[in-house]
């Protein structure tokens, strides 16, 4: 089994854990709580199973900084968007990426309640844009660097939960422009910027430097993942918005 084919394997099963979860009668907290707990058991063992000389870095689990020694890394994220998966929602997903050397290179992210399992080894190369373009952003917290873009290129924002879903929703065709810049961390976006860059989008911070993974400090705060020939604009615009509020 490739990477690649363990990584849809693992996050497809864990999302189908997460369905069985939410049937037993919890709700809210609770049930978030015990997805996370047992989406990552599973998650964990498969990937052990299967390579086990690989670190791994988990959002549910103690960090284990021997990880820092090593070449290879699965970064996952066994609920991205917990809050969602616990108020029943759809846009929620499941993270197993691979860094290599930093580098997000392989991955999967399930969207479990659509039955969908994006995976860089099956890329699709997302349909051309609309006139008007649209962006993603959090449905609580929209980031005001992501509004201000938004305004000088006339996109439309659809609010959205978590950032796999987000990314996906970029991957996929149903949006064309995810600005982030309210902070995640690494499990946040290593899976999705492994699938999307996979597809032949745009992946880096805000800046425009690139997405370093297995780093001491985990905090990655920032992401735009785009089409190519948006990058640009965005970054143009972006440049605008922090004068204009500087």
């Amino acid at each position: 089994m490739t990477d690649a084919e363990l990584a849809a394997a693992v996050a497809e099963e864990a999302g189908q854990l997460l369905l069985a979860i939410r049937e037993e009668g919890l709700n809210g907290r609770a049930l978030g709580d015990a997805g996370d707990r047992r989406a990552n058991k599973l998650i964990l063992d498969r990937l052990r199973d299967a390579r086990p000389n690989d670190a791994l870095l988990s959002e549910e689990s103690t960090d284990d900084r021997a990880r820092l020694e090593a070449r290879r890394v699965w970064i996952v994220d066994p609920v991205d968007g917990t809050r969602e998966y616990g108020e029943a929602r759809t846009d929620w997903a499941v993270h197993v990426g691979l860094a290599i050397d930093g580098v997000a290179t392989t991955g999967a992210v399930a969207l479990p309640d659509k039955q969908v399992v994006f995976r860089t080894d099956r890329p699709t190369p997302p349909p051309p844009a609309p006139a008007k373009l649209r962006m993603v952003v959090s449905r609580t917290r929209p980031a005001p660097e992501a509004i201000s873009v938004a305004n000088m290129l006339g996109a439309e924002l659809v609010p959205m939960g978590s950032a796999g879903a987000k990314a996906m929703a970029v991957v996929s065709g149903d949006a064309d422009i995810y600005l982030h810049s309210g902070g995640q961390y690494e499990w946040d976006s290593a899976a999705p910027v492994a699938v999307a860059g996979a597809a032949g989008l745009h992946c880096s911070r805000i800046d425009g430097s690139p997405l370093v993974y297995n780093r001491p400090d985990v905090y990655l705060p920032d992401l735009l993942i785009c089409r190519h020939e948006h990058v640009d604009r965005i970054f143009a615009a972006l440049a605008s918005a922090r004068t204009t509020n500087g």
